[in-house]
């Protein structure tokens, strides 16, 4: 009975994993395929083949200023460099509001903190073993915090900011049928008319910007 009541729990823990990861995520762990994890909070790139773990590497990621984006995203693009700011070898990602990488450095002093412009830097001898692994396509997924694009909590946004909190409300108001543009991350005049629009409906003060009772409008719900 014990043995049954176990072997339970440990079924239940796997399904609360799967419903929490996003579902490129589980579609790459299901089919065998590669997967890059990167905890900005651990400053680690994790490589999975499936639910197998291939390796893990010590990273440097953006500062305040320039932050690494958070979200889940692809590798798109790759090339292959003679020794310089990039090491050796870029992985580009599929970021929309701004191009943004997995490369070598020469500076690895860096590594471990926050310095880059919002690149991922590794040594440079790691970065090479990642290439040589991983195909275009790969699903890379980077978080930090308990609340997976959204970081560690809401925060407002205004016309002109980009990042993974845009691509969260521009998801919501499209949802609302309040926009109708790409999820691109950025808050250009088409957020900006949808924004303004949303909050008049929904009697909000009128201005420009997503604040703490715009998102609690848009239904944005913080949970880990």
């Amino acid at each position: 009975m014990r043995g049954r009541f176990l072997l339970l729990l440990i079924l239940c823990g796997v399904l609360l994993l799967l419903q929490a990861l996003p579902q490129e995520a589980v579609q790459a762990m299901a089919s065998g395929e590669y997967l890059i994890y990167i905890d900005l909070s651990t400053m680690s790139l994790t490589l999975y083949r499936g639910r197998d773990e291939v390796g893990r590497w010590a990273i440097a990621a953006g500062t305040g200023q320039t932050p690494t984006p958070l979200g889940v995203f692809r590798i798109n693009r790759r090339f292959r460099t003679e020794p310089s700011g990039f090491g050796t070898r870029f992985l580009g990602l599929s970021v929309p509001w701004g191009q943004y990488g997995i490369h070598g450095t020469n500076k690895p002093g860096s590594i471990g903190s926050r310095a880059s412009h919002g690149c991922i830097r590794m040594y440079t001898s790691d970065a090479e073993k990642l290439y040589s692994l991983v195909p275009n396509g790969t699903v890379v997924i980077i978080e930090e915090g308990p609340y997976g694009e959204l970081g560690w909590g809401l925060s407002p946004i205004a016309p002109g900011d980009r990042g993974s909190l845009v691509c969260a409300a521009q998801r919501k108001l499209r949802a609302l049928g309040y926009y109708s543009g790409s999820l691109d991350g950025i808050y250009g005049d088409g957020m900006s008319a949808a924004v303004r629009n949303f909050r008049k409906d929904y009697g909000l003060p009128a201005k420009d910007g997503i604040d703490a009772q715009a998102w609690e409008a848009l239904g944005v719900v913080l949970f880990e």
